[in-house]
């Protein structure tokens, strides 16, 4: 099955002595030295096809300064085979932030229809400071770089030296380059991409976080934003703590719906009648495990490890048999039969794959971004304290976890304010009703903000990332629409997922890696 590779890929303390600056004050043109570089384009790879190609470009690392130090930004492409339909050039990002971007061409071209790839050069990059782009490291262990980390008063002061331990190694591995991995600077980058290869404006197709990558691009160059489709949407009005808690608040509506899928079936997985029933089950595993951790496949599995595997229960089909399964093991019983157990640990501990590697640069990116798009994270330690234990109560699945502190607490002042979403932007967004990690909420935040965009929500859908992941996808028509002619919908659209509701038939798991960055938190 030739899909998406898992792409979805948190991070360090700018040691930035700059002014702090509003979003306009910083030039959006560099230099002309890079709008004229001439990519050198071979081919990426002996075993991939000729037709993939790849180019290494020079972007300043400051914008401000750019006559200063320059970092490589490596982009890849793959042409339209019809001139004569041809548009201009798509630029493709998977998310993140920490996410490549470089084979998403390839990848992507084999799902698009023949009518939309006709249509664009199809253009992968990694972001600056990702991947093959001049890649940054704060030097985190994988313990460091973990952050799904509950709330107990006992261990707070833990969580506070956890904090600022990664924040003091971001600083003294990266202090210099952090500053400048930003979404402002990204966007930038961007436009010089589009200089570069001579087109007047840019197409592009974004995920999850590069929904508001690409928000951002069409607030800072409206007049070069050309068709934007911004997949999974994030709400520019909750960068970025706001966009970690809204995993706590829409967690909650999700384990209802999967409480009343699983009484359903209470004959197949025996976890209760009743909704009620089913809910009792689950927090009396949680409480169990708190006492004594379940033995699961060789795993200690605690409470807190349980509930920080919150995403899984946007998906019914899948969070029924991981919770058959540890009822099972805490009772001493078999596995039932069916359910892969190896899987279903990985979905619950977030296990890396063998062949991954234990590299922190996606963490990195990850936090230099979160961090330094914005000034907005609280400075004292008691207001994340306080923050936990309250969602802790309101939101139990996940509330600590999402407000409990984080390396930003301890990040200096970001250069640049964040870009405010005040011009028109005729974009299409794009929405599941059911996503774990941009929920339907944050979906209509984005839509909300870009005046003039419309949206498409899939009733019903289920996972993070609409376009391309699932061939009967009800989206799809429409986005290719979009992405031939240039018109938008009239008004937005909202149709049923193919997939049959959870508590009709049966819920069906995603069936195909997913273009996001894979990690315990993503966008």
């Amino acid at each position: 099955m030739k899909r998406l590779a898992p792409l979805l890929a948190t991070a360090g303390l700018i040691a930035s002595t700059l002014p702090l600056l509003t979003a306009t004050q910083v030039s959006a043109a560099p230099a002309a030295e890079y709008l004229n570089q001439k990519p050198s384009w071979h081919r990426c790879s002996p075993d991939q096809p000729a037709a993939y190609e790849c180019a290494t470009l020079k972007v300043p690392l400051d914008y401000r300064r750019p006559q200063g130090s320059t970092i490589d930004l490596a982009i890849s492409r793959v042409k339209s085979e019809n001139p004569a339909k041809r548009h201009g050039v798509m630029l493709l990002n998977p998310g993140g932030p920490g996410g490549t971007g470089l084979d998403l061409p390839l990848a992507m071209g084999e799902m698009m229809s023949k009518d939309v790839r006709d249509r664009y050069d199809l253009i992968g990059f990694d972001p600056r400071g990702v991947g093959a782009s001049s890649p940054i490291s704060c030097g985190l262990d994988d313990t460091e770089q973990n952050f799904d980390r509950p709330y107990r008063p006992e261990t707070f002061s833990s969580d506070v030296t956890w904090a600022r331990t990664v924040a003091d190694k971001c600083r003294e591995n990266a202090g210099s380059v952090l500053p400048h991995i930003t979404t402002r600077n990204t966007a930038r980058d961007m436009d010089t991409i589009r200089a570069v290869l001579g087109e007047r404006k840019l197409s592009y197709l974004g995920y999850s976080y590069g929904t508001y990558l690409g928000a951002v691009y069409s607030q800072m160059f409206p007049e070069r934003t050309d068709r934007f489709v911004l997949d999974s949407g994030v709400d520019p009005q909750r960068i970025w703590r706001g966009m970690i808690q809204v995993w706590a608040t829409e967690a909650e509506p999700a384990y209802q719906r999967w409480t009343g899928w699983a009484a359903e079936r209470s004959a197949e997985y025996d976890l209760g009648d009743t909704p009620k029933a089913v809910s009792d089950t689950f927090w009396g595993l949680v409480a169990r495990a708190d006492r004594e951790p379940i033995d699961f496949e060789g795993q200690k599995v605690d409470g807190d490890l349980i509930r920080s595997a919150r995403g899984v229960f946007f998906y019914p089909a899948q969070a029924t048999p991981l919770i058959a399964a540890l009822k099972a093991a805490a009772e001493g019983k078999p596995l039932p039969a069916g359910p892969d157990t190896a899987g279903l640990k990985r979905l619950l501990t977030g296990e890396r794959a063998a062949a991954e590697p234990a590299s922190d640069n996606g963490t990195a990116v990850f936090w230099a971004v979160v961090c330094g798009d914005t000034g907005s994270w609280p400075r004292y330690t008691e207001q994340y304290e306080r923050d936990a234990a309250k969602d802790k109560v309101k939101y139990p699945l996940y509330g600590d976890f999402a407000s409990n502190i984080k390396p930003c607490a301890f990040w200096d002042r970001p250069a640049e304010s964040a870009t405010p979403m005040k011009k028109q932007a005729k974009v299409l967004t794009v929405q599941n009703e059911w996503d774990s990690q941009t929920p339907l909420t944050s979906g209509e935040g984005m839509h909300r903000a870009l005046k003039g965009s419309r949206m498409i929500t899939v009733a019903g859908g289920e996972g993070h990332g609409v376009y391309l992941t699932d061939p009967t996808s009800c989206a799809d028509a429409q986005v290719n629409s979009y992405l031939t002619t240039g018109r938008l919908p009239a008004e937005n659209v909202t149709c049923l997922s193919a997939a049959p509701a959870a508590g009709k038939q049966d819920s069906v798991a995603p069936s195909k890696p997913l273009p996001i960055p894979a990690g315990p938190g993503r966008f």
